[in-house]
Protein backbone atom coordinates (compact mmCIF):
# COMPACT_ATOMS: atom_id res chain seq x y z
CA UNK A 1 0.00 0.00 0.00
CA UNK A 2 1.30 3.03 -1.02
CA UNK A 3 0.44 6.40 0.63
CA UNK A 4 1.39 10.03 -0.05
CA UNK A 5 2.78 11.82 3.50
CA UNK A 6 2.69 15.43 4.65
CA UNK A 7 5.05 17.28 6.76
CA UNK A 8 3.08 20.84 8.35
CA UNK A 9 6.37 21.62 10.34
CA UNK A 10 9.91 21.50 8.68
CA UNK A 11 11.67 19.00 9.26
CA UNK A 12 14.43 19.07 12.25
CA UNK A 13 17.32 16.70 12.83
CA UNK A 14 16.20 14.00 15.07
CA UNK A 15 18.72 13.28 17.75
CA UNK A 16 18.54 9.36 18.71
CA UNK A 17 20.26 7.59 21.65
CA UNK A 18 24.18 6.35 20.43
CA UNK A 19 24.70 4.40 23.87
CA UNK A 20 27.29 1.05 23.00
CA UNK A 21 28.07 2.39 19.53
CA UNK A 22 31.53 2.32 18.13
CA UNK A 23 33.38 3.26 15.30
CA UNK A 24 33.95 0.72 12.60
CA UNK A 25 36.07 2.59 10.73
CA UNK A 26 39.57 2.58 10.36
CA UNK A 27 42.26 -0.16 11.10
CA UNK A 28 40.51 -0.98 14.74
CA UNK A 29 36.88 -1.40 12.65
CA UNK A 30 37.82 -5.64 12.32
CA UNK A 31 38.51 -5.75 15.74
CA UNK A 32 35.70 -3.98 17.30
CA UNK A 33 33.11 -6.11 15.15
CA UNK A 34 35.12 -9.03 16.48
CA UNK A 35 34.82 -8.02 19.82
CA UNK A 36 31.05 -7.38 19.83
CA UNK A 37 30.25 -10.45 18.22
CA UNK A 38 32.16 -12.39 21.03
CA UNK A 39 30.34 -10.31 23.65
CA UNK A 40 27.20 -11.05 21.79
CA UNK A 41 27.86 -14.91 21.30
CA UNK A 42 28.53 -14.70 25.14
CA UNK A 43 25.18 -13.08 26.70
CA UNK A 44 23.29 -15.78 23.64
CA UNK A 45 25.65 -18.64 25.72
CA UNK A 46 24.35 -17.44 28.82
CA UNK A 47 21.03 -16.74 28.51
CA UNK A 48 20.75 -20.32 26.66
CA UNK A 49 21.87 -21.39 30.15
CA UNK A 50 18.94 -19.43 31.98
CA UNK A 51 16.30 -20.34 29.91
CA UNK A 52 17.23 -23.92 30.12
CA UNK A 53 17.56 -24.04 34.03
CA UNK A 54 14.36 -22.18 34.17
CA UNK A 55 12.47 -24.82 32.24
CA UNK A 56 13.64 -27.66 34.31
CA UNK A 57 14.05 -26.47 37.75
CA UNK A 58 11.89 -23.10 37.69
CA UNK A 59 12.25 -19.61 37.88
CA UNK A 60 12.85 -18.77 41.42
CA UNK A 61 14.76 -21.87 41.63
CA UNK A 62 17.73 -20.93 39.60
CA UNK A 63 20.61 -18.83 40.92
CA UNK A 64 23.07 -16.62 38.80
CA UNK A 65 25.95 -19.00 39.91
CA UNK A 66 24.28 -21.98 38.34
CA UNK A 67 23.91 -20.42 35.06
CA UNK A 68 26.94 -19.09 35.48
CA UNK A 69 28.30 -22.79 35.77
CA UNK A 70 25.96 -23.98 33.17
CA UNK A 71 27.29 -21.67 30.76
CA UNK A 72 31.03 -22.47 31.80
CA UNK A 73 31.93 -19.16 32.70
CA UNK A 74 32.33 -17.63 36.45
CA UNK A 75 30.06 -15.39 38.08
CA UNK A 76 31.49 -12.15 37.70
CA UNK A 77 31.44 -12.88 34.19
CA UNK A 78 27.54 -13.36 34.37
CA UNK A 79 27.54 -9.42 35.80
CA UNK A 80 30.12 -8.28 33.45
CA UNK A 81 26.98 -8.93 30.83
CA UNK A 82 23.62 -8.85 33.06
CA UNK A 83 22.62 -7.34 36.14
CA UNK A 84 20.46 -9.78 36.94
CA UNK A 85 19.11 -13.43 36.06
CA UNK A 86 15.75 -11.80 34.63
CA UNK A 87 18.04 -9.76 32.29
CA UNK A 88 19.85 -12.85 31.16
CA UNK A 89 17.09 -14.46 28.99
CA UNK A 90 16.85 -10.98 26.50
CA UNK A 91 20.36 -11.20 25.78
CA UNK A 92 20.19 -9.30 22.13
CA UNK A 93 17.53 -6.09 23.00
CA UNK A 94 20.94 -3.47 23.49
CA UNK A 95 22.17 -4.71 20.16
CA UNK A 96 19.18 -4.34 18.94
CA UNK A 97 18.04 -1.17 19.81
CA UNK A 98 21.03 0.26 18.81
CA UNK A 99 20.32 -1.09 15.30
CA UNK A 100 17.14 0.36 15.39
CA UNK A 101 18.40 3.44 16.22
CA UNK A 102 21.06 3.68 13.42
CA UNK A 103 18.14 2.84 10.98
CA UNK A 104 16.59 6.60 12.21
CA UNK A 105 19.94 8.00 11.96
CA UNK A 106 20.63 6.99 8.59
CA UNK A 107 17.34 7.90 6.77
CA UNK A 108 16.95 9.12 3.83
CA UNK A 109 15.64 12.88 3.92
CA UNK A 110 12.97 12.20 1.65
CA UNK A 111 11.50 9.53 3.53
CA UNK A 112 8.48 9.22 5.26
CA UNK A 113 8.99 9.84 8.91
CA UNK A 114 6.22 6.78 9.76
CA UNK A 115 8.01 5.02 6.98
CA UNK A 116 11.62 5.44 8.64
CA UNK A 117 9.71 3.95 11.94
CA UNK A 118 8.31 1.04 10.55
CA UNK A 119 12.01 0.05 9.13
CA UNK A 120 13.38 0.41 12.33
CA UNK A 121 11.07 -1.71 14.08
CA UNK A 122 12.02 -4.36 11.62
CA UNK A 123 14.80 -4.68 12.97
CA UNK A 124 13.26 -6.04 16.36
CA UNK A 125 11.30 -8.37 14.56
CA UNK A 126 14.47 -9.76 12.97
CA UNK A 127 15.93 -10.68 16.32
CA UNK A 128 12.76 -13.08 17.34
CA UNK A 129 12.37 -14.57 13.22
CA UNK A 130 16.71 -15.07 13.62
CA UNK A 131 15.93 -17.97 16.52
CA UNK A 132 12.05 -19.16 15.99
CA UNK A 133 12.72 -21.96 18.61
CA UNK A 134 14.51 -19.95 20.94
CA UNK A 135 12.04 -16.60 20.98
CA UNK A 136 9.01 -18.55 21.03
CA UNK A 137 10.55 -20.72 24.21
CA UNK A 138 11.37 -17.86 25.97
CA UNK A 139 7.79 -16.21 25.11
CA UNK A 140 6.07 -19.09 27.00
CA UNK A 141 8.28 -18.51 29.95
CA UNK A 142 7.31 -15.08 30.36
CA UNK A 143 3.94 -15.84 30.10
CA UNK A 144 4.50 -17.96 33.25
CA UNK A 145 7.11 -15.80 35.26
CA UNK A 146 6.03 -12.05 36.02
CA UNK A 147 9.43 -10.54 36.70
CA UNK A 148 10.32 -11.87 32.86
CA UNK A 149 7.00 -10.36 31.91
CA UNK A 150 7.46 -7.04 33.47
CA UNK A 151 11.29 -7.46 32.15
CA UNK A 152 9.63 -7.99 28.89
CA UNK A 153 7.70 -4.51 28.82
CA UNK A 154 10.42 -2.62 29.80
CA UNK A 155 12.21 -3.62 27.07
CA UNK A 156 9.55 -3.07 24.92
CA UNK A 157 9.17 0.41 26.26
CA UNK A 158 12.60 1.56 25.44
CA UNK A 159 11.93 0.76 21.58
CA UNK A 160 8.44 3.16 22.02
CA UNK A 161 10.61 6.01 23.57
CA UNK A 162 12.87 5.72 20.84
CA UNK A 163 10.32 5.94 17.67
CA UNK A 164 8.24 8.45 19.81
CA UNK A 165 11.54 10.60 20.19
CA UNK A 166 12.37 9.96 16.44
CA UNK A 167 8.59 11.35 15.31
CA UNK A 168 8.23 14.08 17.43
CA UNK A 169 12.07 15.38 16.37
CA UNK A 170 10.08 16.14 13.12
CA UNK A 171 7.82 18.66 14.48
CA UNK A 172 8.13 21.65 16.82
CA UNK A 173 6.00 20.93 19.35
CA UNK A 174 6.56 24.33 21.11
CA UNK A 175 5.03 25.62 18.69
CA UNK A 176 1.48 23.54 19.06
CA UNK A 177 -1.58 25.58 18.44
CA UNK A 178 -5.33 24.98 18.52
CA UNK A 179 -5.80 23.11 14.84
CA UNK A 180 -2.18 22.00 14.80
CA UNK A 181 -2.60 18.03 16.15
CA UNK A 182 0.94 16.83 14.67
CA UNK A 183 2.47 16.75 17.85
CA UNK A 184 -0.09 14.26 19.07
CA UNK A 185 -0.28 12.27 15.95
CA UNK A 186 3.26 11.84 15.82
CA UNK A 187 3.21 10.46 19.47
CA UNK A 188 0.12 8.19 18.74
CA UNK A 189 1.59 6.86 15.67
CA UNK A 190 4.87 5.77 17.66
CA UNK A 191 2.52 3.79 20.04
CA UNK A 192 0.54 2.59 16.72
CA UNK A 193 3.91 1.29 15.18
CA UNK A 194 4.75 -1.11 18.63
CA UNK A 195 1.48 -2.15 19.27
CA UNK A 196 1.07 -3.58 15.45
CA UNK A 197 4.70 -4.94 15.51
CA UNK A 198 3.77 -6.49 18.96
CA UNK A 199 0.43 -7.96 18.14
CA UNK A 200 1.98 -9.71 15.09
CA UNK A 201 4.83 -10.96 17.15
CA UNK A 202 2.76 -12.42 19.77
CA UNK A 203 0.44 -14.10 17.06
CA UNK A 204 3.16 -15.45 15.41
CA UNK A 205 5.01 -16.98 18.76
CA UNK A 206 1.56 -18.59 19.79
CA UNK A 207 1.59 -20.26 16.32
CA UNK A 208 5.18 -21.96 17.14
CA UNK A 209 7.10 -19.37 15.34
CA UNK A 210 5.83 -20.56 11.98
CA UNK A 211 5.05 -18.67 8.61
CA UNK A 212 6.45 -15.17 7.14
CA UNK A 213 6.25 -13.06 9.64
CA UNK A 214 7.71 -10.32 7.97
CA UNK A 215 4.95 -9.98 5.73
CA UNK A 216 2.40 -9.93 8.08
CA UNK A 217 4.18 -7.33 9.41
CA UNK A 218 4.00 -5.56 6.59
CA UNK A 219 0.44 -6.02 6.75
CA UNK A 220 0.03 -4.63 9.67
CA UNK A 221 1.94 -1.57 8.47
CA UNK A 222 -0.35 -0.55 5.97
CA UNK A 223 -2.83 -0.27 8.32
CA UNK A 224 -1.08 1.74 10.71
CA UNK A 225 -0.48 3.88 7.55
CA UNK A 226 -3.68 4.02 6.18
CA UNK A 227 -4.35 5.60 9.81
CA UNK A 228 -1.61 7.88 9.87
CA UNK A 229 0.63 8.29 7.13
CA UNK A 230 -1.69 10.86 5.63
CA UNK A 231 -2.75 12.19 8.98
CA UNK A 232 0.28 13.77 10.08
CA UNK A 233 0.83 17.10 8.37
CA UNK A 234 -1.99 18.40 6.38
CA UNK A 235 -0.56 21.16 4.38
CA UNK A 236 3.08 20.39 2.99
CA UNK A 237 4.74 17.84 0.95
CA UNK A 238 7.88 16.26 2.65
CA UNK A 239 10.69 17.02 0.12
CA UNK A 240 11.06 14.68 -2.58
CA UNK A 241 7.53 13.35 -2.52
CA UNK A 242 4.04 14.84 -3.97
CA UNK A 243 1.71 16.41 -1.99
CA UNK A 244 -1.73 15.30 -1.44
CA UNK A 245 -4.26 15.54 -3.97
CA UNK A 246 -7.55 17.81 -3.99
CA UNK A 247 -10.75 16.85 -5.43
CA UNK A 248 -13.51 19.68 -6.10
CA UNK A 249 -16.59 20.32 -8.15
CA UNK A 250 -17.03 22.38 -10.86
CA UNK A 251 -19.93 22.28 -12.77
CA UNK A 252 -20.71 18.87 -13.64
CA UNK A 253 -17.73 17.70 -13.43
CA UNK A 254 -15.07 16.71 -10.56
CA UNK A 255 -11.91 18.20 -10.88
CA UNK A 256 -8.85 16.57 -9.47
CA UNK A 257 -5.86 19.23 -8.79
CA UNK A 258 -2.17 17.88 -7.84
CA UNK A 259 0.43 19.52 -6.16
CA UNK A 260 3.94 18.10 -6.59
CA UNK A 261 7.74 18.69 -6.35
CA UNK A 262 9.85 18.39 -9.51
CA UNK A 263 11.93 16.26 -7.85
CA UNK A 264 9.25 13.76 -7.09
CA UNK A 265 9.09 10.57 -8.66
CA UNK A 266 7.20 9.91 -11.33
CA UNK A 267 5.51 6.43 -10.13
CA UNK A 268 4.74 7.94 -7.15
CA UNK A 269 3.16 10.75 -8.57
CA UNK A 270 0.73 8.28 -10.94
CA UNK A 271 -0.01 5.87 -8.20
CA UNK A 272 -1.58 9.17 -6.11
CA UNK A 273 -3.33 10.35 -9.01
CA UNK A 274 -4.24 6.76 -9.66
CA UNK A 275 -5.87 6.64 -6.12
CA UNK A 276 -7.69 10.19 -6.50
CA UNK A 277 -9.42 9.35 -9.74
CA UNK A 278 -10.85 5.83 -8.56
CA UNK A 279 -12.56 8.04 -5.51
Amino acid sequence: MQYVPHMSQPLKAARTPRTNRTNSSGAGGNGTRRATAQRLAMRRKLAAAAMELFATQGYEATTVDEIAARAGVARRTFFRHFRSKEEAIFPDHDDTLVRAADVLDAAPPHEHPLDTVCRGIKEVMRMYAASPAVSVERYHLTREVPALREREIASVARYERLFTRYLLGHFDEGAHHDGDDDPLLAEVAASAVVTAHNHVLRRWLRAGGVGDVEAQLDHAFDIVRQAFGTGIGAGRPLPGRPAATVSAKSGEEDVVVMVARTDAPLDEVMRTIERALKR
